[in-house]
């Protein structure tokens, strides 16, 4: 502890290290993004990246006041400084410099934040957070569509409201399109699951953030929100039966269970037109068919590094997108904002290099948290591996996961899951002759 007259003075530390300055910077931080859309809409872009600053300021703030409780070592997967190394060393080729060190920082911004919460708060902790936050999101955007498309039956333009909410959707709400509504409504579907089975909210409102979350889901009318509905199901069973299959039997269940998702997705990829024409979406597919073809002529004259990493293709209404995103849009005569796939957008970005090592990074984070969630008891770490399930079922289909409240929930597992199995803490261990320092131990 400090002495009287050091600066920071000691009250302003016990605030920075108290628990309830951390649950509140955690709200704070997941609020800000998802409602990002909301803010940059009604506030403008400057308003939402002053506010983005200023918690990582409050972030940065609180892990050297709380630096004697955190290890170097499982301060952030291996994987993930690695990508953020790419990311940002692709500014040395890139044609667009400043808007790839934008890119740069927005990743690093919103990761920033991801690394507090996920330092500063458990498992159960972020998802009770989590679940408040997306309880008033959802819950306003269930009001925003109600005012506009039944009281006053005008849309809203500025926040990309349609208002067809009295003709069954599909709704937007305050997330700007109905694919992303659709994503949230599943992570909210998972999350408040979770809060049930773990018995940290009442029935009653358990009941209440399932019906919401359900509804918006179903309004939403977003073709992904099936598939993300299905791969969270079925990865819950399967963890499921890991969950209650015996110790020693375990190796054996997550290989038959392995076998049977890649047979699975084979069977998927060979049956892929009956299952588009079946979930009525051809037209989305056909869109997404020609913007790939044309991306993967683009990866062949830079297939190792890319053409340097932005983010998104466009950032408002009035900038254009950077090299050769400019390009790729003039061709197919349209405006895409994105990939509309998190993993061809990163190879375009960052070339095959960048799309292994955000390969290595889901992956490593996938396999971790799936085996902590099979081996301890409690029900809540199987949020983790859920969650992820679903941001990488939908960077099929999206890029969410790049940017904003896709990529934050994604630092935030990979994070999680490293703090639980990590291999330099096990290297650690042994030269130090040692336990293990992992405080969850004891709840295997």
């Amino acid at each position: 502890m400090t002495t009287a007259g050091d600066a920071p003075p000691g009250s302003l530390l016990r605030l920075l290290q108290s628990a309830d300055f951390a649950r509140a910077f955690t709200i704070a931080a997941l609020g800000a993004v998802f409602a990002a859309h909301l803010i940059t809409r009604t506030a403008g872009p400057v308003t939402l990246v002053t506010i983005v600053i200023a918690l990582d300021v409050v972030g940065v703030a609180i892990l050297i006041a709380r630096r004697d409780e955190l290890s170097l070592l499982n301060f952030a997967p291996t994987s993930l400084l690695a990508f953020f190394a790419w990311t940002l060393a692709s500014m040395l080729w890139s044609f667009d410099e400043p808007s790839t060190m934008r890119g740069w920082l927005e990743l690093l911004g919103w990761g920033l934040l991801a690394l507090v919460i996920a330092h500063v708060r458990d498992t159960l902790q972020t998802v009770r957070a989590l679940g408040d936050v997306l309880r008033w999101m959802l819950g306003l955007s269930l009001a925003v569509e109600i005012l506009s498309g039944i009281l006053l039956d005008i849309p809203f333009p500025f926040l990309g409201v349609a208002g067809d909410i009295a003709q069954g959707g599909p709704v937007q709400g305050v997330f700007g399109t109905r694919n992303m509504l659709g994503f949230v409504a599943v992570l909210a579907l998972i999350t408040f699951a979770i809060e049930w089975l773990s018995q940290s909210i009442s029935l009653r409102l358990s009941v209440f953030s399932l019906t919401l979350a359900g509804l918006l889901a179903v309004l939403s009318a977003s073709p992904t929100v099936l598939v993300l509905a299905v791969a969270v199901g079925v990865g819950a069973l399967a963890l499921g039966i890991v969950r209650r299959a015996e110790p020693e039997r375990r190796g054996r269940t997550h290989i038959v269970i392995g076998t049977v998702v890649a047979l699975v997705l084979a069977t998927c990829y060979l049956l892929r037109h009956r299952i588009i024409r079946l979930l009525d979406a051809a037209s989305d597919f056909s869109t997404r068919a020609d913007l790939w073809n044309v991306i993967l002529d683009w990866v062949r004259p830079r297939p190792v590094q890319g053409w340097g990493w932005h983010g998104p293709w466009l950032r408002g209404a009035g900038d254009g997108a950077p090299y050769p995103f400019n390009v790729i849009n003039f061709s197919l005569d349209d405006t895409h904002a994105s990939a509309l796939n998190a993993y061809f957008d990163v190879l375009i970005q960052v070339g095959w290099a960048g799309l292994l090592l955000f390969a290595v990074l889901c992956t490593v984070a996938m396999v971790r948290s799936w085996l902590v969630a099979g081996a301890r008891r409690s029900v809540v770490y199987a949020w983790t591996p859920l969650m992820l399930v679903a941001l990488l079922v939908d960077s099929m289909f999206e890029s969410f996961t790049l940017t904003g409240l896709g990529w934050m929930m994604l630092v935030v597992c990979a994070v999680r899951a490293g703090q639980s199995r990590s291999w330099r803490e096990r290297i650690r261990d042994v030269a130090g002759g040692g336990g293990s320092q992992d405080p969850l131990q004891g709840a295997r």
